[in-house]
């Protein structure tokens, strides 16, 4: 995934901690501001290309994305057993009765973890890279809830075993990958 040419990295100093304060204020602050709307969208593809980053370079099964991992993928497959997670429908995230359905389980981590209602970018087909095709924005625990699931049932397996594979060729034939 290549950095957007006038992403987060971009920003000078003073127009990062701008950033950050404007970030960290209710949403209420600012209405439909469209700055603040493009600051969320490049932190939420900050996030993605550094979750995909980390699920090419680390065998997935071993990751922890947060301190209540457990907890979340226990409550995940308590309240969602049957959701097909390798590639999401985005009617079961996204439809009146999905949110009907996601709403308790999303609440119950208010406290719990950081943020749990933040938006972020979700792949829906888990064998492929974030584009805008295969991209749903859903809430953070949405995504650790579902991510956590994809890493634990070997579903993110093929995103690591590819990139490792390509680092191998690319080795083989002295190029750096």
């Amino acid at each position: 995934m290549a950095a957007a040419g006038g992403g987060l990295g971009a920003l000078g100093a003073g127009e990062a901690v701008a950033a950050a304060h404007a970030l960290s204020l209710p949403a209420e602050a600012y209405g439909n501001d469209p700055n603040i709307e493009m600051i969320w969208a490049m932190k939420a593809y900050q996030h993605a290309e550094v979750y995909f980053n980390l699920i090419s370079s680390v065998d997935p099964k071993f990751l922890k994305l947060t301190k209540v991992d457990d907890q979340i993928y226990a409550e995940f497959r308590k309240s969602f057993g049957d959701l097909k997670i390798n590639v999401l429908d985005p009617e079961e995230l996204k439809s009146e009765l999905a949110k009907a359905k996601w709403r308790p389980f999303c609440m119950q981590f208010d406290g719990v973890v950081e943020d749990f209602n933040y938006g972020t970018l979700l792949r829906l087909d888990c064998t492929k890279d974030y584009t805008e095709e295969n991209t749903i924005f859903v809430t953070r625990i949405q995504f650790f809830a579902i991510e956590t699931a994809r890493n634990r049932e070997g579903y993110n397996n093929v995103v690591y075993s590819q990139a490792m594979e390509t680092k191998s060729v690319a080795a083989e034939r002295g190029i750096s990958a």
